[in-house]
């Protein structure tokens, strides 16, 4: 859905779309739970070279985790164009009040509505914010990063939460090798097997 933004699903334009745009790309750069992504203050970010942003999860537990430069160049520019004290919430309406989970969802909807206009697959996908947490998790998964840095990237309290994701990305693989299928057993020998000039330079090396 936020690829979705250079078809004119999200507007630029607006600050609500500037809002959503960089809501929904930290989420998915983070994959920060939805209410950790909205308490999200300015003085939690860290904007200078290596970005970061300290969440504050379950138990008020937290953990530090890195951003891209494209999600740091969102953040400050909702910011230059929404100023916000330092403890104040990053994420808010047209009234300045905090937004509310229920609130992201709608949008959310919205968006994925629209987006299906030009993606018709995404008609019979129930997208929530909590889905940007699971592609990051199996996305990282897939990029061969260790469960147990995965776990402290996603603030899981228990390791099984996470490998709960390597499972699902190993079925998602099963399924695709499933589509491939076996190669066929040549009916004859390769071309180069039958040569025995090829054969007698093959034992010389």
């Amino acid at each position: 859905v936020v690829e979705e933004r250079e078809q004119g699903v999200i507007s630029h334009a607006t600050l609500e779309g500037m809002r959503d745009h960089a809501l929904l790309s930290f989420l998915y750069n983070s994959g920060a739970r939805i209410q950790e992504a909205l308490d999200l203050c300015p003085d939690a970010i860290r904007f200078d070279s290596p970005s970061c942003v300290r969440l504050t999860g379950k138990g008020r537990k937290e953990r530090i985790c890195p951003l891209w430069p494209e999600t740091m160049m969102l953040l400050r520019k909702l910011l230059e164009r929404q100023p916000r004290a330092p403890d104040q919430r990053l994420f808010v309406n047209r009234y300045g009040q905090p937004l509310s989970a229920s609130g992201v969802r709608f949008k959310l909807a919205a968006y994925v509505k629209a987006a299906a206009e030009t993606t018709p697959t995404l008609r019979d996908k129930h997208v929530t914010p909590h889905a940007f947490r699971h592609a990051t998790a199996v996305h990282l998964i897939s990029a061969g990063v260790d469960v147990t840095v995965i776990r402290s990237w996603l603030g899981h309290v228990s390791l099984d939460t996470t490998n709960h994701y390597a499972r699902a990305n190993l079925e998602t693989k099963r399924k695709a090798l499933e589509k491939v299928g076996a190669p066929e057993a040549p009916s004859r020998q390769p071309s180069w097997k039958r040569d025995t000039s090829v054969l007698a330079w093959l034992d010389m090396l």
